[in-house]
């Protein structure tokens, strides 16, 4: 047994009327969070002795909103996907390179009790050069948008920390968001193995996955359950899909090897698309009409929610779920 068997009752209860079958488609100065004054190059760290720490880091390295000298402020920022401890280390930019990234690197593992297996990196711009540093370093190395602990870091620095530095560009903050009909990228078939049936539009309790909840990551078997923002209602309801195949095992042992970041309805075209990695995307289902307003509330849900929503893959709606993961867009702009 995974999931309690009533939350999987309450979840299949909101099953879509219509759960056909799928279409498928051939800074020299500035704040730390913790008030500490900084000056450039130095690392300040915060833990969280309370949390358990995770073999699973988040890294980011990118400029930040600020303006030093005439110069963009540039900050490398390490945490873990449980958020156990925050690494804050800001870079000359003359030392902005892949041998300055690797030293702040060894020197957070050096100090730290539980070293890393994997250290994950969601920024495009800066692949080469993170992964240039990560190759050199004894961890696995994932682009993946699966930074979950590390997107609500920044989204905190960016709404608390940033705007009260000397030399803040509030035109700097945040980006464009990326519109739809600009995005050229094609979604990739799924593997005809790994096709699912049918599937839904479903929704469950955010309490579920708060403490004391009933969802948990140590009662969901194969997959993930994201860090939850304290400030959402407890009252609201996650939306999320179920994927029901007779290949449930398969296909949910197949999404736990990639890094499934989340799932997005495009309104425009009309289709269910899973998001892997940094920017993989695989066609998971044709929307008719009717399937197209429950994906229009499903896209409400994720913003209400700051992107948070889920996907449960099971073999029969009276089944205990293959695989779920509890997900969170990353938002644009950070």
């Amino acid at each position: 047994m995974t999931i309690p068997k009533m939350i999987l009752v309450g979840l299949l209860a909101r099953f879509s009327s219509t759960a056909l079958a799928f279409t498928l488609q051939n800074a020299e100065h500035g704040r730390l969070g913790n008030g500490k004054l900084f000056s450039s190059p130095e690392s300040v760290v915060e833990r969280n002795p309370s949390i358990m720490a995770s073999e699973d880091w988040e890294l980011d390295c990118y400029s930040r909103p600020v303006m030093v000298g005439g110069k963009k402020l540039w900050e490398v920022l390490i945490t873990d996907s449980s958020g156990s401890f925050r690494l804050c280390e800001t870079l000359p930019s003359n030392k902005v390179n892949s041998r300055e990234l690797r030293r702040v690197i060894d020197d957070a593992i050096d100090d730290s009790e539980v070293k890393p297996n994997t250290i994950r990196f969601f920024r495009g711009a800066m692949f080469n050069m993170i992964n240039i540093a990560l190759s050199e370093v004894d961890v696995v190395a994932k682009p993946s948008r699966c930074t979950f602990a590390l997107a609500q870091w920044l989204e905190e620095r960016n709404r608390d920390i940033y705007p009260a530095m000397e030399g803040y560009r509030a035109t700097m903050a945040g980006g464009t968001a990326k519109a739809s009909f600009l995005d050229v990228r094609t979604p990739i078939k799924l593997p005809d193995a790994l096709r699912g049936e049918k599937y839904a539009f479903v929704s469950l309790p955010l309490a579920e996955f708060l403490p004391g909840g009933g969802v948990t990551s140590e009662n969901i078997g194969i997959g993930r359950i994201c860090p939850v923002a304290p400030d959402l209602p407890a009252d609201a309801f996650v939306q999320g899909i179920v994927i029901l195949t007779n290949r449930a095992d398969a296909l949910a042992s197949w999404l736990g090897g990639t890094e499934l970041s989340g799932f997005n309805a495009d309104l425009r075209k009309r289709t269910l698309v899973m998001e892997t990695d940094i920017e993989n995307q695989y066609l998971m289902a044709k929307l008719n009409d009717l399937q197209r307003e429950e994906a229009a509330a499903f896209e409400e849900g994720k913003d209400t929610l700051n992107g948070l929503h889920f996907v449960s893959v099971q073999s029969d709606d009276d089944s205990d779920p293959s695989g779920f993961w509890l997900l969170r867009e990353i938002p644009d702009g950070l």
